[in-house]
C-alpha cells in the first residue's frame, strides 16, 4: 500500500538525516525503528536501567542490539544516583510533576551519560506517541473523539528531553519531529493510527504494520511502556511510600498547605515539591484565576497542570 511505502520512505530520510551516532534506546517501537535505519552506520546506543527496581526494557534492548548490531551501553543507575539526578532534573524542568520527573530523569541520566562519555548528540524517539496515537489511553476511544484528542495532544506536546539536552550542552535529534514526518502524521487517517490487529486495538498501528517485517515482530507489536516502567523508575513511588512515614507526610502536607496554599497529593510529590520549593519558591500564581486547584499554578484553558501533574482539572 502507498501509505506503508510513504511511512517507510519518510522515516528513512528523516533518520538518515540525523548526524548523531548515539541512540537513546528503550527497546520499544520508536527507538527500534531508528536503530533499524541506522544499523549500517554501526550506531551506538545507551539504555538506562534502575539497578534497584524492576524494569522491562533490558531484554528488548538486548534483542535490538543483537538484531541491529548496535554497540549497546547499559547504564545501571543506583538509587542514590537517581535521587541526585532528580534534583538536577527538577532544576532544569522547573516543576514537581511526579510523572514527568519519573520519566524525564531517565533521559537526564542518558544525556548525562552521553556527555560524560564525550558524545555531543543523542537521537531520541520523541514525538511518535503524540503524532501516531501511541498512548494507551487513546486505544479505546471512539474515532470521532480520538481525532479531537490527538489534535489536542499535538497542540500542547512538549519534550523535556530537548530542555535537558540544551542545559547539558548535548544536541538532541528527534527524527519523528522532522517536518516531513509531522506532515505525514497529520495526513494519516485516524483509523490508521489506532486499529485492531489480531483481536486487539493498537496505537501507532501504521508504524507497527509498516515495520513488522523489518524489526523483530515482538517489538513491532510490543505494548507501549512508559520510560518509568521500562527503566524501572516507577519504583520510586513505592520507595517514597516506604521511607516516608504517614505521620511525617501528614504533618508536612498540612504545613505546606498552610504556608503556601499548595495541596500535596502523595509522598513522592512532597519529596519533589520540597526540592522545587528550595530552588524556585512557591508555584502559586496570585495574578490569575485560571489556576490548578492543587498547586495554584497558572494552567489557562488546559485540563492538565504541567507544574504538579494534576489531570483532569
Amino acid at each position: 500500500m502507498d501509505e506503508f511505502f510513504n511511512v517507510y520512505k519518510t522515516l528513512e530520510e528523516s533518520c538518515n538525516s540525523c548526524k548523531s551516532n548515539l541512540i537513546a534506546l528503550s527497546g520499544g517501537l520508536d527507538s527500534t525503528i531508528i536503530a533499524y535505519f541506522l544499523k549500517d552506520r554501526k550506531a551506538k546506543a545507551v539504555t538506562v536501567i534502575a539497578e534497584d527496581f524492576i524494569s522491562t526494557d533490558l531484554t528488548y534492548c538486548q534483542i535490538v542490539s543483537n538484531e541491529m548490531r548496535l554497540d549497546l551501553s547499559i547504564f545501571n543507575a543506583r538509587t542514590e544516583v537517581i535521587l541526585e539526578a532528580i534534583e538536577d532534573t527538577i532544576k532544569i524542568l522547573k516543576n514537581f510533576n511526579d510523572i514527568e520527573i519519573r520519566n524525564s530523569v531517565v533521559m537526564y541520566l542518558a544525556i548525562k551519560w552521553a556527555k560524560d562519555n564525550g558524545e555531543r548528540s543523542v537521537i531520541t524517539g520523541d514525538g511518535a506517541d503524540e503524532l501516531f496515537a501511541g498512548y494507551k489511553f487513546l486505544s479505546n476511544k471512539p474515532e470521532e473523539e480520538l481525532e479531537k484528542e490527538i489534535k489536542r495532544i499535538c497542540s500542547v506536546m512538549h519534550f523535556p528531553t530537548h530542555e535537558i539536552g540544551r542545559k547539558l550542552g548535548i544536541n538532541i535529534e528527534s527524527p519523528f519531529l522532522n517536518e516531513a514526518v509531522i506532515k505525514l502524521a497529520n495526513e494519516t487517517p485516524t483509523n490508521f493510527k489506532v486499529r485492531e490487529e489480531s483481536g486487539k486495538r493498537h496505537g501507532k498501528w501504521i508504524l507497527r504494520k509498516t515495520f513488522e517485517h523489518y524489526i523483530p515482530k515482538r517489538i513491532a507489536w510490543r505494548e507501549k511502556s512508559p520510560m518509568q516502567d521500562g527503566s524501572g523508575t516507577a519504583g520510586l513511588t513505592s520507595l517514597f511510600e516506604s521511607v516516608i512515614s504517614e505521620e511525617n507526610f501528614g504533618e508536612k502536607k498540612l504545613t505546606i498547605e498552610k504556608a503556601d496554599g499548595v495541596i500535596i497529593r502523595s509522598k513522592e510529590s512532597m519529596y519533589y515539591y520540597e526540592i522545587f520549593r528550595k530552588l524556585f519558591g512557591s508555584p502559586v500564581d496570585k495574578q490569575s484565576e485560571d489556576i490548578c486547584p492543587y498547586c495554584k499554578h497558572y494552567v489557562g484553558e488546559s485540563r492538565f497542570c504541567r507544574m504538579c501533574g494534576t489531570f483532569p482539572i
